[in-house]
C-alpha cells in the first residue's frame, strides 16, 4: 500500500510543490513547525532513512541545498534546521525549517496551515531557487 506521500509524488494528492527531480521530491508541510516547512522525500518508498541506499543519500543533501538556500531568502530566520523524525509517515523524510532558536525545531509549534499561505510561500521560494 502507498504511503500519503507517494500518492503526493504521483499527483494522487495534492501538494504545494517546490521542486523535484528523478530522485527527489519536495513541497511545504500542511502542518508546519514555521512557514516555509519544508519537507525532501525520496521518490523511492523506503520507511527508514538509513535504509536508503548510499547513492541516494548523498545526493540527498545537494538536492535540498538550493531549496534551504531560497528559504532563508524568503523566510526570516537564523537558518534552516534539519530534521530527520520519520515517525509520522513511513517513507524517509527530510524537514527543513526555518528556524530561529533551537527551541523553534519542535513539532510542538506545528499548525495547519492556510492554503492561501502555502501557495504564496511556494512561489516565494520556487523563485528563489539556485540565486
Amino acid at each position: 500500500m502507498s504511503t500519503i506521500f507517494t500518492k503526493i509524488i504521483n499527483g494522487d494528492i495534492p501538494s504545494h510543490k517546490i521542486t523535484e527531480n528523478d530522485q527527489f521530491y519536495a513541497f511545504l508541510d500542511i502542518r508546519p513547525i514555521a512557514p516555509g516547512h519544508t519537507l525532501v522525500i525520496p521518490k523511492i518508498e523506503i520507511d527508514r532513512f538509513f535504509d536508503l541506499e548510499s547513492d541516494i543519500l548523498a545526493a540527498y543533501l545537494p538536492f535540498a541545498k538550493p531549496i534551504a538556500l531560497a528559504i532563508e531568502k524568503v523566510i526570516p530566520c537564523e537558518r534552516v534546521g534539519l530534521m530527520v523524525a520519520g515517525l509520522e509517515v513511513p517513507h524517509a523524510h527530510l524537514h527543513l525549517v526555518p528556524i530561529r532558536t533551537i527551541g523553534d525545531l519542535s513539532f510542538t509549534n506545528a499548525k495547519p496551515a492556510n492554503q492561501t499561505d502555502l501557495e504564496q510561500i511556494a512561489i516565494a521560494i520556487q523563485n528563489n531557487l539556485n540565486q
